[in-house]
């Protein structure tokens, strides 16, 4: 099963681990990659992957985050096809790095899109399951 995990999910375990949701959240996900490392499941990269991480002002998070382009066993680069899913995606009132996400997410014929963002997890949309990583374990589990 072929997953993808935005920006903000891969980013979680660098906020603040105060605050119990973001603790459990980065637990989540650090547990599915664990799940990805030993072939679980699938990964997909994408060009947006690349170019939201590029800009990380944090050297050590930006790294450690592409470290996972390596482990993916797909790369969604841009192609035409992208494009117009992301923009019918802003029409529903997706932001545009979102949308491409989503849409880099169902162009590859990812089961889940994993995200931390709750203005995501609150889409239903018929070609993918938006979750966050908690409720992604739950599902699978």
């Amino acid at each position: 099963m072929k997953i993808y995990l935005d920006t903000c999910c891969y980013n979680r375990p660098f906020d603040d681990q105060n605050q119990v949701k973001i603790e459990l959240e980065s637990t989540a996900k650090l547990y599915i990659q664990n799940k990805i490392y030993e072939g679980e499941y699938d990964l997909v990269w994408s060009f947006m992957l690349d170019y939201e991480n590029n800009d990380n002002p944090y050297e050590d998070r930006r790294e450690n985050i592409q470290i996972w382009e390596n482990i993916a066993t797909e790369f969604c680069d841009l192609a035409r096809e992208v494009l117009e899913q992301g923009k019918k995606l802003q029409k529903l009132g997706i932001k545009e790095n979102d949308a491409l996400h989503m849409s880099c997410a169902i162009f590859t014929k990812c089961s889940y899109f994993l995200t931390t963002d709750y203005k995501l997890t609150n889409r239903d949309l018929d070609k993918i399951k938006i979750v966050n990583p908690i409720e992604f374990i739950k599902i699978m589990e």
